[in-house]
């Protein structure tokens, strides 16, 4: 590795920073990804609503806004070739009481001046008949038809996967510690060892400006993880909303959101709550019984069913409002900060953006030929799954219907899953009602020598 020079090493191995690896990869640059956990999509990127959003309410004029629509357009270019899931559901931003009804309006502005033309106000009668479930004091609301629900992990597996079956690296395990420019070229101290590189790009999420500090020397902006906690409700609540039914937002967040999952679930959340860990992604009890009043509230019907799980995720905020995305801290450095609750929708079309900056930068490779197309692991609900062959070996997870062989493939490869979080990112296994109870002794014979804890590891604490 030491005498290797990539064209461009990325730094993190969330969502971006997997599109950034295909991007490049597909452009003709020779391309690693250094990631310090283990498995990737171990920070920001395991927990969000996976929802692929529109922009219809990203701030006009942003390069947020520019990178979503770029992102959402090229996500549906590119889903059936790749067994991307994509429920086309929609959604719709309820006002409750008259002070958000009145809010409406601005709202449909907005969309259509961020280019959601078929954004539409829709009356009391109108709503409900589409969603017959929500709560009879729902005033109005908006109409998005283009939000659609996606996984939140099968697609950037598949964007790194592109990357590396057509000749991109990744080293996990591979914290950047410092580095230096000369000759026109970076060599970065890491946990592998020394890494040469003509160009990087920093898009390590919640540690994005620490890493900036300790390489170039300077930071141009501050990360306060911003937590959001979930409420997962048991799949059997999945038809009392048919699309996303979305709160009219505040200055600060979008606000709670109830949502299906393509996984047969259907949740509600986040919460935003600013910290200063960049790790703490624990849920409390008070938070959680307030989400679920809160869905209550909007769909009564949920007061009967039971709570699958609950998780929180982390979102690298800062004291921006939009993405923080530079390449003129020092030579050859690219930063993609600050990416926020969109990087999920918005990172292919970050990708396109840095892309066109380091190609102006005077930057250019010749873009691959027929690159070879992976096709995504299927976990969506309604897509076709593994356990429905009948040479699948044996289902070892019931709940979520995982078979043995999608659980052997996840621990082979370059991504192989090495703890059981990425197992479960891969395959769901242990994520549905029991949360493990009936399958983990078989997955921990499956997992022997695997994984990091090995499963059942400070299963007392």
């Amino acid at each position: 590795m030491e005498n290797t020079a990539f064209d461009v090493v990325i730094i993190g191995a969330g969502v971006v920073g997997c599109a950034m690896a295909r991007r490049f990869t597909l452009a003709g640059a020779r391309v690693c990804v250094l990631e310090k956990a283990g498995d990737i999509l171990d920070g920001a990127s395991k927990a969000n609503s996976a929802i692929l959003h529109t922009g219809f309410d990203a701030p006009e004029a942003s390069l947020e806004l520019a990178c979503i629509r770029a992102g959402y357009d090229e996500y549906r270019a590119i889903h059936a070739d790749m067994g991307l899931p994509l429920e086309e559901t929609g959604a719709y931003v309820v006002a409750w009481n008259d002070e958000q009804r009145a809010q409406l309006d601005g709202i449909l502005q907005k969309a259509h001046a961020n280019g959601v033309t078929d954004a539409a106000l829709v009356d009391a009668a109108t709503l409900h008949k589409a969603e017959p479930h929500l709560a009879p004091h729902a005033q109005a609301a908006i109409h998005i038809p283009g939000e659609s629900l996606i996984d939140p992990w099968s697609a950037p597996y598949a964007y790194l996967r592109q990357s590396l079956e057509n000749g991109g690296e990744l080293r996990v395990n591979c914290a950047v510690t410092g580095g230096e420019f000369s000759d026109g070229a970076w060599t970065l101290q890491t946990g592998c060892g020394q890494i040469r590189a003509t160009t990087v790009i920093n898009c390590a999420g919640l540690y994005g400006d620490l890493v900036d500090q300790a390489v170039t020397g300077q930071a141009d902006f501050t990360i306060t993880p911003r937590k959001g906690q979930f409420v997962v409700f048991d799949k059997a609540a999945s038809d009392l909303a048919q699309a996303v039914i979305l709160p009219v937002p505040t200055a600060r967040t979008k606000g709670i959101v109830l949502f299906r999952t393509v996984f047969g679930n259907l949740a509600v959340g986040p919460t935003a709550e600013d910290q200063q860990s960049r790790t703490d992604a624990s849920t409390d009890q008070d938070t959680l019984r307030a989400l679920i009043a809160a869905g209550v509230e909007m769909l009564p019907a949920l007061a009967d069913m039971p709570v699958t799980a609950t998780y929180a995720g982390l979102r690298p905020a800062s004291e921006f409002k939009d993405y923080q995305i530079s390449q003129d801290r020092a030579p050859n450095w690219i930063t993609v900060g600050a990416i926020r609750s969109t990087g999920l929708s918005g990172a292919l079309g970050i990708a396109q953006h840095v892309l066109g900056l380091y190609q102006d930068a005077g930057h250019h490779h010749t873009a691959l030929e027929n690159p070879v197309i992976p096709v995504a692991t299927r976990l969506a609900e309604r897509s076709p799954r593994d356990w429905q062959e009948p040479d699948h070996g044996e289902i070892i997870c019931h709940c979520e219907l995982v078979t043995r062989r999608e659980i052997e493939a996840a621990l082979e490869g370059p991504l192989a899953a090495r703890s059981l979080g990425g197992l479960k990112r891969q395959t769901r296994a242990t994520m549905g009602r029991c949360q493990g109870f009936f399958c983990s002794a078989k997955l921990a014979k499956i997992t022997e020598g695997r994984l990091t804890p090995p499963l059942g590891e400070g299963v007392k604490k």
